[in-house]
């Protein structure tokens, strides 16, 4: 495996290429057993759980805007047991993130349900990468985007400007692809709306919008990842 990419600094992304290889990530199929025992204590926590299928990077490199890369479908329960032991070296998980503003300046993340696995998390509404993400065998990352924007606030990110280039940020273990939609609305126009599409949904994904206004905020349960988002943001409002 060979990651080659930034790591704790905002890059553009001109392009992606990640492409989505046949036959199991390494980590799970070296990994059966104890993925299985890792699910039964993750069922025992959250038992609403669903044991579907994401994508894991083996390998990705970053070259002259380019973002190239292979992953392979794992289970989610397999993922989980990733994500909590993150073995170096051992794979990567990239996933895309709508940075919504609003029309005062304002960026409108969301703050997790109770019933789900990154309970109380703060971050942009998002999902991991899955197969349907892959229409070509490459992953088309605003398709991810209007996907889980669309299935957690009911904003359709279709109706909404971007900026033309997405950026990236990258630690250890992990890479968010972001991208930034201007909302028409106002930062508390936008939140009733998000809170008025939760309350419709019979078991919603999210708790509710959180909005932030400054760079220095940092909401409780805002994941590791988003300071750096937050920071870059009101630095090139645009």
């Amino acid at each position: 495996m060979a990651f080659d990419i930034p790591r704790h600094r905002v890059f553009p992304i001109d392009g992606i290429d990640v492409r989505l290889i046949h036959g199991p990530h390494p980590f799970e199929a070296a990994n059966r057993e104890a993925i299985a025992a890792n699910w039964l204590r993750e069922l025992a926590v959250q038992p609403s759980l669903y044991d579907g299928t994401v994508v894991l990077l083996t390998d990705l490199e970053w070259k002259d805007g380019l973002l190239a890369g292979r992953c392979h479908a794992i289970s989610y329960a397999g993922f989980l047991l990733w994500r909590r032991q993150r073995p170096a070296g051992n794979g990567e998980h990239v996933f895309a993130h709508a940075m919504l503003a609003s029309a005062d300046g304002a960026l409108v993340a969301i703050r997790m349900a109770s019933h789900t696995a990154n309970s109380g998390k703060v971050y942009f509404a998002a999902g991991s990468f899955e197969i349907e993400d892959f229409p070509d065998g490459r992953v088309d990352a605003d398709l991810n985007m209007r996907r889980e924007v669309g299935e957690e606030t009911g904003i359709d990110l279709a109706l909404l400007r971007h900026d033309p280039i997405a950026h990236g940020w990258s630690s250890e273990t992990s890479t968010v692809i972001f991208r930034r939609y201007r909302l028409p609305w106002t930062a508390d126009e936008t939140a009733e709306r998000i809170r008025s599409f939760v309350r419709s949904e019979a078991r919603p994904e999210i708790d509710g919008p959180v909005i932030i206004r400054a760079a220095d905020e940092r909401p409780a349960g805002l994941s590791s990842h988003m300071p750096a988002l937050i920071d870059w943001h009101f630095a090139h409002p645009g």
